[in-house]
């Protein structure tokens, strides 16, 4: 039988189930909505919207880069147990191949995507796992990286298996020099910036108010020793430099040898692979940042269950 689209939709509000599984669940139940409700109950799918309220923290980072191309997005859990589920780490991995396959990084967009192998779309299949895994879990963010002419070097870290972790990142060499060589030189850029996170690739890239911001803060430290202000204006010149070379690519320390200047790894490269080679943007995602997790009272938990 024929089943509208607003039914589906109230189905839908009702039980937080996908749009595909309660469509299928009007049809069995030949569209009686409680019928329909129990349907989907039964099958364990309308448990999904009682968990979405749960903090989804934890998770997988996921990283694909082929070529001039790269892909890396962030799926999140409530548990880190379920990092280690296989339907959890597939999802993580196909979501990343689809961001790298279309270009999309949009999550409202990319949750429409038909899921590969299956029935329903990226969002339906989410909310499926939701159900049949037991936690709550998100789609949090996804972006893509890529070079004119050049590769994508891409690295993870903390890796539950490859290609999948707490730390992802993408990094984009543009040289002209042979593709296999350089290769290698980004590869070691990308576990330099999971290690040395820094904000932007040079100085000029910075955010002007972070810059600001950092540079008034340095004014009131330097005005506390008690110093005139012309030498506190190269106090805070100096410090800014210290500043740089904490947060700007260029300016850090590599930290494959922990000697050397980023800027003139770059310059060496050149020579050995005889044409220039720069950093045009690189990728960092670490599981979880920025957000909240709930403090917990274990006690309080314990207690809350062997009372209910």
């Amino acid at each position: 039988m024929q089943i509208s689209a607003a039914l589906v939709k109230e189905l839908r509000d009702k039980t937080g189930a996908g749009m595909m599984d309660c469509k299928k669940a009007l049809q069995e139940t030949e569209a009686d909505m409680e019928a329909a409700v129990d349907w989907l109950r039964t099958k364990g799918l309308a448990a999904a919207a009682k968990k979405a309220g749960r903090v989804a923290a934890e998770g997988l980072v996921a990283v694909v880069a082929e070529g001039a191309s790269g892909a890396v997005v962030e799926v999140n859990s409530e548990t880190d147990f379920v990092a280690r589920n296989e339907q959890f780490q597939d999802f993580a991995r196909g979501i990343a191949g689809l961001v790298l396959a279309t270009g999309n990084a949009d999550i409202e967009a990319l949750k429409a995507v038909d899921y590969p192998g299956g029935e329903r779309n990226v969002g339906d299949e989410l909310t499926h796992m939701i159900a049949t895994i037991g936690e709550n879990m998100s789609l949090r963010r996804a972006a893509v990286l890529s070079v004119e002419q050049g590769v994508i070097g891409s690295y993870v870290h903390s890796a539950t298996v490859p290609g999948l972790g707490r730390i992802g990142v993408l990094v984009a060499l543009q040289s002209a020099a042979d593709a296999g060589k350089l290769a290698n030189l980004a590869k070691q850029f990308a576990m330099h910036v999971a290690a040395a996170t820094p904000q932007s690739v040079s100085t000029d890239d910075l955010d002007p108010a972070a810059v600001e911001r950092e540079r008034a803060i340095l004014a009131e430290q330097a005005r506390e020793s008690g110093k005139p202000e012309n030498i506190i204006d190269k106090m805070v010149e100096g410090r800014l430099r210290k500043f740089y070379q904490d947060v700007v690519l260029l300016e850090q320390t590599w930290v494959i040898d922990g000697e050397t200047q980023v800027a003139k790894v770059l310059q060496q490269a050149a020579k050995d692979l005889d044409a220039p080679v720069t950093v045009s943007g690189f990728l960092r995602f670490a599981l979880g940042e920025g957000i909240e997790k709930d403090a917990s009272d274990f006690a309080a938990e314990v207690a809350a269950q062997a009372s209910g």
